[in-house]
């Protein structure tokens, strides 16, 4: 198993290794090229998750759902 770690560049668009553009540009890291080159899938997965969690959403109630 690699230690190398990937991340994918919001302003490029592209996926990079360790040595890529500066941090506030990139999200990750993740352990392989294809999981970084899903990043904004799995980070909209992540915030949907987040919404709808009532320990993180002061709106709902754990009986009650955000509304969407």
């Amino acid at each position: 198993m690699s230690d190398a770690k990937f991340y994918y560049c919001t302003k490029h668009g592209t996926v990079e290794g360790e040595d890529g553009c500066r941090a506030a540009d990139r999200l990750g890291p993740y352990d392989t090229a294809e999981e970084a080159a899903r990043a904004l899938e799995i980070a909209a997965e992540r915030t949907k998750s987040w919404d709808n969690d009532p320990d993180w959403n002061d709106d709902a109630t754990p009986d009650e759902p955000t509304k969407e």
